[in-house]
């Protein structure tokens, strides 16, 4: 992996959402135009953006343990969840979900 993906979601100028943060830190900047809908909670089914492009990067065969992992560090799998029930910062899940797409890639 390139980079961890909390490098492009923190920049200044902010650049990236947290979806896009996650392709970008993987290489692979060819999704992260259309993971521009996918922050602040409006990735499908409420995902986190950030879980949402862990997914989307890895094998379907690998998802529901990226999931698994995910919600036991982020508290959920959802970004209202996250952000309504625990103090787990946006840049920590772009961490969360960087770390799993590079371990289940």
């Amino acid at each position: 992996m390139k980079n961890n993906g909390v490098d492009f979601y923190t920049a200044v100028p902010k650049l990236h959402n947290c979806a896009q943060a996650v392709a970008a830190g993987a290489g692979r900047e060819d999704l992260v135009e259309s993971f521009a809908v996918c922050g602040g909670g409006k990735a499908p089914g409420g995902l986190c953006g950030a879980l949402h492009a862990a997914l989307a990067l890895a094998p379907e065969s690998e998802h529901e343990m990226i999931k698994a992992a995910f919600a036991e560090k982020a508290g959920a799998l959802t970004c209202r969840e996250i952000k309504g029930g625990s103090l787990f910062p946006c840049a920590e899940c772009v961490r969360v979900a960087a770390e799993l797409t590079e371990k289940y890639l």
